[in-house]
Protein backbone atom coordinates (compact mmCIF):
# COMPACT_ATOMS: atom_id res chain seq x y z
CA UNK A 1 0.00 0.00 0.00
CA UNK A 2 1.48 3.39 -0.46
CA UNK A 3 1.35 6.04 1.81
CA UNK A 4 -1.90 7.88 0.62
CA UNK A 5 -4.42 4.63 0.86
CA UNK A 6 -2.45 4.01 4.52
CA UNK A 7 -3.37 7.71 5.81
CA UNK A 8 -6.83 7.55 4.03
CA UNK A 9 -7.79 4.19 5.35
CA UNK A 10 -6.61 4.89 8.83
CA UNK A 11 -8.57 7.74 8.86
CA UNK A 12 -11.60 6.49 7.70
CA UNK A 13 -10.54 4.27 10.98
CA UNK A 14 -9.67 7.15 12.92
CA UNK A 15 -13.18 8.39 12.30
CA UNK A 16 -15.27 5.77 12.70
CA UNK A 17 -13.37 5.46 15.89
CA UNK A 18 -14.18 8.94 17.10
CA UNK A 19 -17.99 8.83 16.66
CA UNK A 20 -18.14 5.38 17.39
CA UNK A 21 -16.26 6.02 20.94
CA UNK A 22 -17.78 8.86 22.00
CA UNK A 23 -21.73 7.59 20.86
CA UNK A 24 -21.13 5.00 23.65
CA UNK A 25 -19.53 6.70 26.05
CA UNK A 26 -22.43 9.12 25.68
CA UNK A 27 -24.93 6.86 25.65
CA UNK A 28 -23.69 5.00 28.54
CA UNK A 29 -23.42 8.64 30.25
CA UNK A 30 -19.64 7.93 31.67
CA UNK A 31 -19.13 10.48 33.58
CA UNK A 32 -15.79 13.04 32.56
CA UNK A 33 -15.34 10.86 29.55
CA UNK A 34 -15.79 11.84 25.88
CA UNK A 35 -13.53 9.74 23.90
CA UNK A 36 -14.52 11.39 20.79
CA UNK A 37 -10.71 12.52 19.91
CA UNK A 38 -9.22 8.93 20.34
CA UNK A 39 -8.33 8.81 16.24
CA UNK A 40 -7.54 12.38 15.71
CA UNK A 41 -5.10 12.40 18.68
CA UNK A 42 -3.66 8.70 16.74
CA UNK A 43 -4.13 10.28 12.89
CA UNK A 44 -2.07 13.60 14.32
CA UNK A 45 0.70 11.48 16.42
CA UNK A 46 1.71 9.24 13.43
CA UNK A 47 0.42 11.56 10.57
CA UNK A 48 0.76 15.09 11.66
CA UNK A 49 -1.18 18.29 12.09
CA UNK A 50 -2.59 18.71 8.83
CA UNK A 51 -4.27 14.99 8.43
CA UNK A 52 -5.04 15.15 12.45
CA UNK A 53 -7.65 18.57 11.75
CA UNK A 54 -9.06 16.64 8.66
CA UNK A 55 -10.11 13.74 10.53
CA UNK A 56 -11.47 16.08 13.45
CA UNK A 57 -13.32 18.36 10.94
CA UNK A 58 -14.24 15.13 9.28
CA UNK A 59 -15.51 13.31 12.31
CA UNK A 60 -17.59 16.69 13.49
CA UNK A 61 -19.42 16.60 10.24
CA UNK A 62 -20.54 13.08 10.04
CA UNK A 63 -21.79 13.65 13.72
CA UNK A 64 -23.36 16.41 12.43
CA UNK A 65 -25.52 14.03 9.95
CA UNK A 66 -25.62 11.43 12.14
CA UNK A 67 -26.24 12.92 15.86
CA UNK A 68 -27.31 16.19 14.81
CA UNK A 69 -26.47 19.33 13.88
CA UNK A 70 -25.05 21.28 16.91
CA UNK A 71 -21.65 18.76 16.83
CA UNK A 72 -20.77 20.98 13.67
CA UNK A 73 -19.74 24.03 14.76
CA UNK A 74 -17.67 21.96 17.49
CA UNK A 75 -15.46 20.90 14.33
CA UNK A 76 -13.18 23.78 15.69
CA UNK A 77 -12.44 22.00 18.85
CA UNK A 78 -11.37 18.73 17.11
CA UNK A 79 -9.49 20.35 14.81
CA UNK A 80 -7.50 22.15 17.16
CA UNK A 81 -7.06 18.50 18.88
CA UNK A 82 -5.44 17.33 15.94
CA UNK A 83 -2.88 20.83 15.30
CA UNK A 84 -1.99 20.71 19.00
CA UNK A 85 -1.20 16.97 18.87
CA UNK A 86 0.56 16.69 15.56
CA UNK A 87 2.91 20.14 15.80
CA UNK A 88 3.06 18.25 19.39
CA UNK A 89 4.43 14.97 18.11
CA UNK A 90 6.37 16.69 14.98
CA UNK A 91 9.60 16.73 15.77
CA UNK A 92 10.61 13.88 18.46
CA UNK A 93 7.53 11.83 17.60
CA UNK A 94 4.57 11.09 20.08
CA UNK A 95 6.47 10.40 23.55
CA UNK A 96 4.89 9.47 27.03
CA UNK A 97 6.15 13.68 27.53
CA UNK A 98 4.45 15.08 24.76
CA UNK A 99 1.62 12.94 25.02
CA UNK A 100 0.99 14.28 28.48
CA UNK A 101 1.98 17.54 27.71
CA UNK A 102 -0.63 17.54 24.69
CA UNK A 103 -3.47 16.18 26.91
CA UNK A 104 -2.97 18.94 29.51
CA UNK A 105 -3.03 21.61 27.06
CA UNK A 106 -5.98 19.98 25.27
CA UNK A 107 -7.79 19.82 28.49
CA UNK A 108 -7.77 23.48 28.93
CA UNK A 109 -7.79 24.72 25.34
CA UNK A 110 -10.90 22.33 24.22
CA UNK A 111 -13.46 23.82 26.86
CA UNK A 112 -12.55 27.73 26.03
CA UNK A 113 -12.93 27.09 22.51
CA UNK A 114 -15.92 24.87 23.14
CA UNK A 115 -17.61 27.32 25.75
CA UNK A 116 -17.21 30.10 23.31
CA UNK A 117 -18.88 28.04 21.19
CA UNK A 118 -21.40 26.80 23.32
CA UNK A 119 -22.37 30.41 24.77
CA UNK A 120 -22.09 32.05 21.06
CA UNK A 121 -24.54 29.51 19.82
CA UNK A 122 -26.65 27.96 22.31
CA UNK A 123 -26.87 30.72 25.39
CA UNK A 124 -23.71 27.99 27.41
CA UNK A 125 -26.66 25.11 27.02
CA UNK A 126 -25.53 22.18 25.12
CA UNK A 127 -27.47 19.29 26.28
CA UNK A 128 -25.16 17.80 28.08
CA UNK A 129 -24.79 16.59 31.76
CA UNK A 130 -22.68 19.26 32.31
CA UNK A 131 -25.65 21.91 31.82
CA UNK A 132 -26.71 21.31 35.44
CA UNK A 133 -23.61 22.48 36.77
CA UNK A 134 -23.67 25.36 34.17
CA UNK A 135 -27.31 26.78 35.34
CA UNK A 136 -25.92 26.41 39.22
CA UNK A 137 -23.15 28.23 38.49
CA UNK A 138 -24.73 31.26 36.26
CA UNK A 139 -27.51 31.15 39.57
CA UNK A 140 -24.68 31.28 42.46
CA UNK A 141 -23.28 34.82 40.20
CA UNK A 142 -20.53 33.46 37.83
CA UNK A 143 -20.49 35.09 34.76
CA UNK A 144 -21.52 32.96 31.61
CA UNK A 145 -18.17 32.42 30.55
CA UNK A 146 -17.10 31.02 33.53
CA UNK A 147 -19.99 29.06 34.47
CA UNK A 148 -19.98 27.45 30.75
CA UNK A 149 -16.28 27.08 30.95
CA UNK A 150 -15.54 25.60 34.26
CA UNK A 151 -17.77 22.06 34.47
CA UNK A 152 -16.24 21.73 30.49
CA UNK A 153 -12.99 22.53 32.37
CA UNK A 154 -12.61 19.19 34.66
CA UNK A 155 -14.45 16.78 32.14
CA UNK A 156 -11.76 18.01 29.69
CA UNK A 157 -8.64 17.50 31.61
CA UNK A 158 -9.73 14.01 32.38
CA UNK A 159 -10.81 13.16 28.72
CA UNK A 160 -7.92 14.21 26.95
CA UNK A 161 -5.47 13.58 29.48
CA UNK A 162 -6.55 9.79 29.43
CA UNK A 163 -7.13 9.87 25.17
CA UNK A 164 -3.48 11.24 24.84
CA UNK A 165 -2.00 8.89 27.12
CA UNK A 166 -4.35 5.94 25.55
CA UNK A 167 -3.03 6.89 22.06
CA UNK A 168 0.57 6.74 23.19
CA UNK A 169 0.14 3.24 24.65
CA UNK A 170 -1.27 2.44 21.32
CA UNK A 171 1.35 3.68 19.14
CA UNK A 172 4.22 2.09 21.20
CA UNK A 173 2.99 -1.29 20.28
CA UNK A 174 2.52 -0.53 16.37
CA UNK A 175 4.85 -1.33 14.02
CA UNK A 176 7.74 1.09 13.44
CA UNK A 177 6.97 0.40 9.26
CA UNK A 178 3.82 1.89 9.85
CA UNK A 179 4.87 5.04 12.05
CA UNK A 180 8.05 5.89 10.71
CA UNK A 181 6.96 7.74 7.79
CA UNK A 182 9.82 10.56 6.21
CA UNK A 183 8.45 11.20 3.10
CA UNK A 184 4.91 11.99 4.42
CA UNK A 185 6.75 14.49 7.24
CA UNK A 186 8.07 16.25 4.77
CA UNK A 187 4.93 16.52 2.41
CA UNK A 188 3.13 17.37 5.68
CA UNK A 189 4.94 20.57 6.17
CA UNK A 190 4.03 21.85 2.82
CA UNK A 191 0.86 20.70 3.55
CA UNK A 192 0.34 22.43 6.96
Amino acid sequence: MNQKTIIITLGALAIAINVIAGTVVSSLKIPFLFLDTIGTIFIAAIFGPFWGALVGLLTNLVLGVTSGYTAIPFALVNVIVGLVVGYSARKNGFKLSSALISGILLGILCPVVGSVIAISLFGGLTGGIQDVAVLWLKQAGSSLFAAAFLPRLGENLIDKILSALLVYYIIKKLPQSLIKRPALKKRDSNAA
